[in-house]
C-alpha cells in the first residue's frame, strides 16, 4: 500500500494519499489545497482517484475537494454532521484571510462503523465528534494505521473553541474510540508530525486521567 503524506495550504494540513499498487486506485484524504502537488504524487505513482475523504469540514481540510472531485469524478465522503460547516466556507475563509473555495458536493455521508474500500483494504470510519460535530478518523487495520484528522495530535488534541467544537465530546471520542486501539497503531495527524497511540497514551498531557 502506497501512503504519502503531503502538508498542503497555508495551515499545512496533512493530506494523505493512499494507493493500491495492484489496481492503481487511490483514496485522497483531506485535499485542503495545492491540488497541483497532490496530482503530482498521483501521477508519479500511476494512481487514479476513486474516493475523496474529508475528516471534517474546516476549510484547510476540505478547500480543494470540489476541484479534485471535478477533475477525477471521484465521490466525496464526509459525515453529515459537518454539512453546516461545509456550507459556511465563505465565513471560514474570512477567519484565515484566504479566498473562498468552491463548495464541494458530498456524495456519500458516512457514519461510525462504515467502511470505505480501496481495492481489498477497508478504511473503517470512527465518528469522533469534539473538534467538530462531524469529525471522523479512519482506521486501516491491515496497515496498523489511523488517520486522526484534527482529533488527536502529537502531544495535543484538537481545539474545541470554533463552531461545532465541544471539549467534553472530544475527550469522550478519544477515550472511547482511540485509546481502545493497540499502542502500536501509527497515527497520521491532521497537522504536524505523526505519532502512535502508545506514545500519546503515555505522554500526551491532555489525556491524563482518560
Amino acid at each position: 500500500m502506497i501512503h504519502e503524506v503531503l502538508p498542503v495550504g497555508a495551515l499545512q494540513c496533512n493530506c494523505s494519499i493512499f494507493g493500491d499498487e495492484s489496481t492503481g486506485s487511490a483514496i485522497v484524504v483531506d485535499p485542503g489545497d495545492e491540488l497541483d502537488r497532490i496530482e503530482a504524487v498521483l501521477e508519479r505513482n500511476g494512481l487514479r482517484v476513486t474516493g475523496i475523504v474529508i475528516t471534517h469540514a474546516h476549510i484547510d481540510h476540505i478547500g480543494g475537494a470540489a476541484k479534485l472531485r471535478a477533475k477525477t469524478g471521484a465521490p466525496v465522503y464526509m459525515n453529515e454532521n459537518d454539512i453546516a460547516l461545509r456550507d459556511m466556507l465563505d465565513t471560514q475563509a474570512s477567519w484565515v484571510n484566504c479566498p473562498d473555495p468552491e463548495k464541494t458536493e458530498i456524495d456519500v455521508t458516512v457514519k461510525d462503523g462504515d467502511a470505505i474500500k480501496l481495492a481489498d483494504t477497508d478504511f473503517q470510519v470512527l465518528h469522533t465528534p469534539g473538534h467538530t460535530q462531524g469529525s471522523i478518523c479512519l482506521l486501516i487495520e491491515s496497515e496498523n494505521k489511523l488517520i486522526a484528522g484534527d482529533t488527536l495530535f502529537y502531544g495535543s488534541i484538537g481545539r474545541t473553541d470554533l463552531p461545532g467544537g465541544n471539549q467534553r465530546r472530544i475527550f469522550a471520542s478519544i477515550a472511547d474510540k482511540l485509546l481502545t486501539l493497540d499502542d502500536s497503531v501509527k497515527v497520521t495527524c491532521g497537522h504536524g508530525p505523526g505519532t502512535t497511540i502508545g506514545r500519546e497514551r503515555r505522554w500526551n498531557p491532555f489525556l491524563r486521567g482518560l
